[in-house]
């Protein structure tokens, strides 16, 4: 016959009992803990390398747009400077005439 567990017997096996329930929870715990710390630091590392991508690709397209407004400018300046220098030959000859004209009549 197995004897009867006194009551401090019983108490102290319900408390190693707990106290491995406890030990247990405390690895848990710490695993979950940890596996969040590296979830989230891998989130923090993917937000930034998303984060430089955008900026890159938003640095790109602007750049294009000033590239092409540059060209334009540019095109449109070089039509400008010929139609000017069109319109300065045209007006040439009449310009002789008037100058000679007036410096004859003086």
């Amino acid at each position: 016959m197995v004897p009867e567990k006194s009551v401090l017997q019983q108490v102290r096996e319900k408390e190693l009992m707990f106290s491995i329930k406890i030990y247990e929870a405390r690895g848990k715990a710490e695993e979950v803990i940890q596996n969040a710390r590296k979830e989230a630091s891998e989130m923090v590392e993917n937000s930034e390398r998303e984060g430089k991508k955008a900026a890159r690709e938003l640095y790109e397209r602007e750049m294009e747009i000033i590239r092409q407004e540059v060209e334009q400018l540019r095109s449109q300046g070089i039509q400008e400077a010929k139609a000017t220098k069109a319109e300065a030959e045209r007006n040439l000859e009449p310009a002789i005439r008037n100058i000679v004209t007036t410096v004859s009549m003086g």
